[in-house]
């Protein structure tokens, strides 16, 4: 198949297209390359995909309506990935307009690309930043969310639903991920387990916001990947036993799907901190702090629908999966 994956040089987007190329795939990467953080890093992710002779990169963002129109006109997609999105709950606070016009415009523009090409699978990536201020754990696709806690977790929420419009209005196959705090080697160097191995080795701080008393459902990145190509391989149908006197929020009489995408054992932040710890052979010095604007104290995921419909199992934990993280990190920094 001819699959573009947006977001490609990003730490997700990259891995799903290097697991793509692994089994065969022609992948058509995606990605403007923009300096929320290192773009060198997002360099580094993509030199080994532009090495393959089955990967093209395209230099853009989905924003740009005009140039996602023509690639998709030109290119004949069989499936789409789209992993791209401006990222992070606090920065949403700082820079609220590139949200919207990654998110929103850029999910917009995959859309009708999708619409007017016959594509047969969208797969995109959203949050569980969606469930905001619900405490019922684990959070289910069943559960209400209508309570978005930052801007970034609205963008998610909407792109949700604007999938939904077009499963509905053009018969169009659609699939979204909630994505449980990933980690993993390529990580991204806004994520706590990036920041805090930095913190830990330059001797510095770490900002432990609800002093300590997060938990998270830190999921692997291979475990996610794997996922994801389940996904894209199970294409969305409607649900037949849909009813819309007491509806399922997770599925429709559209071929339109949700799912939570974890491991499904949440680990508490203090924990994680001490694996790292470990790692390095240093201990952190912590600096606690209360609870951010934006952020939730515990995340738990049910991946049970995951599992019943695409056979999702993940297999990898923190023990195993955050020294991974730090040997990736000192050998590529040059760091210890």
């Amino acid at each position: 198949m001819a699959i573009l994956v947006t977001g490609a040089a990003g730490f997700i987007g990259s891995r799903t297209s290097q697991r793509l190329l692994e089994r065969g795939e022609e992948v058509i990467g995606l990605d403007d390359f923009n300096d929320y953080y290192d773009p060198s890093l997002k360099e580094a992710r993509a030199r080994p995909l532009e090495e393959h002779p089955g990967f093209t990169m395209v230099r853009m963002g989905c924003e740009d309506r005009k140039g996602i129109a023509e690639l998709f006109s030109t290119r004949g997609f069989d499936r789409v990935i789209h992993l791209a999105a401006q990222a992070g709950v606090r920065y949403s606070m700082e820079n609220p307009f590139a949200y919207i016009d990654s998110n929103i415009i850029g999910m917009m523009a995959i859309l009708e690309g999708c619409r007017h090409n016959d594509i047969k699978h969208l797969v995109y990536a959203s949050s569980s930043s969606v469930y905001g201020g619900n405490r019922n754990l684990p959070f289910s696709v069943s559960d209400s969310v209508d309570h978005p806690l930052s801007l970034y977790a609205a963008t998610k929420k909407a792109n949700e639903l604007m999938a939904h419009t077009y499963s509905g209005l053009y018969d169009l196959p659609t699939t979204g991920l909630r994505f449980f705090t990933v980690y993993g080697p390529w990580g991204r160097p806004d994520m706590a387990l990036f920041m805090f191995t930095k913190a830990i080795i330059d001797g510095t701080p770490i900002p432990v916001f609800n002093h300590g008393k997060h938990s998270r459902d830190f999921t692997y990145i291979d475990d996610i990947v794997e996922g994801i190509v389940r996904t894209l391989d199970n294409v969305a149908t409607p649900n037949p036993d849909f009813d819309p006197e007491h509806s399922d929020p997770g599925t429709s009489t559209a071929p339109w799907r949700v799912y939570n995408i974890g491991r499904g054992s949440p680990v508490e932040l203090m924990r994680y901190i001490e694996l790292i710890e470990e790692c390095v052979g240093k201990k952190a010095e912590l600096n606690m702090l209360p609870m951010q604007p934006g952020d939730v104290p515990d995340t738990c995921a049910d991946v049970t629908a995951l599992k019943e419909d695409v056979g999702y199992e993940p297999s990898t934990p923190v023990e195993v999966g955050v020294p991974r993280f730090v040997e990736w990190y000192q050998e590529y920094y040059g760091r210890k």
